[in-house]
């Protein structure tokens, strides 16, 4: 019997998975190479066992089916025109392992083994093994947590930090965090006017204090190159939701779009793409994808940014963080903060710089960097916001990896105007931590034709002074748009801002 039952069972791996399904998720319990050592070695206990035994052994498979059935699915459907008991020994098989485990405490008197049966959690990003000796992903097993989804006011979201944070699952600084993130959200999305203003915040804040309850749970560590998660959660579409009601899109503004779909045709093409940026806010990837939205979705959502390490450790950052392509590095004014990691820092940066060499080797790559090194900070004696000084060694890393990629490359200026929304410190701070100060504002896109290295460096006299032209003509570009931008949004200007050079537009209207 043992044998024909073998036979049998081994002859339904032939067939087609079946299906478990509950919603989006997937549960497959899936016999594997395992269960053929698992004949040799339980073999004993099947010589000879008495008939109640080997009865209670199919009863107990059958009853493992019903409760999966009544428990964990809603329908059971065998694939193709496969036998039905197909199902029946493939379900069977994933309990051997118990049973066996049984049987042999029975007849050798022995304390069962600790138990491992693997059930695959069957996701949009592929197989998760439970019980497998892994971390756990927030963009896997956590998707299924609801610690904040459920509550329905403010006061409860508020009510839910406390109680974690008393329960020792938060750290006091990340809940002192997440409740202040929760009132200057509150707030700003309430400065907008939406009728809807309330619910918004309370749906945004709920995923957000989720999303940042996970990832302290579970820490995520990023790879030296990033890919945005968009599946089973999208953490692209998650970030973007947060930031577009903070934006007044009555009073923000893109410059030459004309520019930009330039340069996604080229894209398109093949060609690669370096954008040099002003930073301003940790929001800037969501501002600028959201004001691309109607028109380049694909620059939007296509973008690699090069990020510091604060963006990629901060538990209040990195749920969004997670939804980006990164290139992830130490920033230059964070490098000496402790002299002990100097060495590490350094090596994560080389292997940075490593893969996006590689990534520029590709086609169709758009980089995004700020060669300042840092966000934009205002003036101490005017307190303008302007852009932050360029490093024109770091521009000329950029051009010089470019042009040996073996790629078409172009090299454009972008500005960025929108601290208003989520202004840094005044100051560059040590601690990963920083408050989160939040408003809802008007912010402004712009960008202006590629810039030829060889136009502008032909005059200059060695390969530092033309380095430092080079840069130095970025950041002019760079700094001319912003100003139009600022007369357009902050001197109320709007579309009549607009120079020979710089077209100001808002096509979502």
């Amino acid at each position: 019997m043992v044998l024909l039952y073998m036979i049998f069972d081994l002859s339904s791996y032939s067939y087609q998975p079946y299906n478990i399904s509950k919603k989006k998720n997937m549960y497959v319990i899936q016999p594997t190479v395992t269960v053929l050592a698992q004949y040799l070695i339980s073999i004993v206990p099947f010589l000879g066992p008495p008939p109640l035994i080997f009865i209670f052994y199919f009863l107990f498979s059958f009853g493992f089916v019903s409760w999966i059935k009544n428990q964990s699915c809603e329908q059971i459907q065998v694939a193709g025109s496969r036998p039905a008991w197909a199902m029946f020994f493939k379900f069977a098989s994933a309990t051997r392992l118990l049973f066996n485990c049984i049987l042999h405490s029975i007849y050798h008197h022995q304390t069962l083994p600790p138990l491992q049966i693997s059930i695959h959690l069957l996701t949009d990003t592929g197989v998760v093994e439970s019980g497998a000796d892994t971390q756990a992903s927030p963009s896997t097993s956590l998707s299924m947590s609801r610690t904040f989804l459920d509550a329905r006011s403010g006061e409860e979201l508020l009510s839910e930090i406390r109680r974690e944070k008393d329960a020792g699952k938060l750290p006091s600084n990340v809940a002192l965090g997440m409740a202040e993130l929760y009132k200057n959200y509150n707030e700003a999305v309430l400065q907008s006017g939406d009728p809807k203003a309330a619910d918004i915040v309370l749906s945004n804040m709920a995923t957000v204090l989720n999303r940042i309850f996970m990832v302290v749970k579970d820490t995520f560590v990023f790879s030296a190159y990033h890919k945005a998660i968009r599946e089973p959660f999208d953490y692209y579409m998650f970030a973007q939701d947060y930031i577009r009601p903070l934006i007044n899109f009555r009073d923000s503004y893109v410059g030459n779009i004309s520019v930009f779909n330039e340069m996604e045709e080229k894209l398109r093409q093949g060609d690669n793409v370096i954008l040099i940026s002003n930073h301003q806010t940790e929001a800037d990837p969501a501002v600028i994808a959201l004001l691309l939205e109607s028109t380049n979705p694909y620059i939007g959502e296509g973008v690699t940014y090069i990020a510091g390490d604060r963006v990629v450790t901060d538990p209040l950052c990195k749920p969004f963080s997670m939804g980006r392509n990164l290139l992830c590095v130490y920033s230059k004014k964070h490098m000496n903060d402790d002299p002990e990691l100097v060495d590490m820092k350094r090596r994560a940066n080389t292997r940075s710089l490593k893969e996006m060499a590689k990534l520029l080797r590709s086609e169709s790559e758009i980089i995004w960097i700020a060669p300042s090194g840092g966000r934009d900070r205002p003036d101490p004696v005017t307190n303008e916001w302007l852009p932050a000084p360029f490093d024109a060694s770091a521009v000329d890393n950029m051009r010089r990896l470019m042009e040996h990629a073996g790629h078409p490359a172009h090299i454009y200026p972008v500005a960025l105007l929108c601290h208003n929304i989520m202004p840094p410190p005044v100051k560059v701070e040590k601690e990963i931590g920083e408050r989160r100060m939040i408003a809802f504002h008007g912010t402004g896109l712009s960008i202006a034709p590629p810039i030829n290295y060889d136009k502008i460096c032909d005059d200059c006299a060695n390969p530092e002074e033309a380095k430092v032209a080079y840069s130095q003509a970025l950041y002019d570009s760079v700094n001319q748009q912003y100003n139009v931008l600022r007369s357009a949004i902050h001197g109320k200007h709007g579309l009549e801002a607009s120079t020979a050079a710089i077209s100001l537009s808002q096509p979502w209207q």
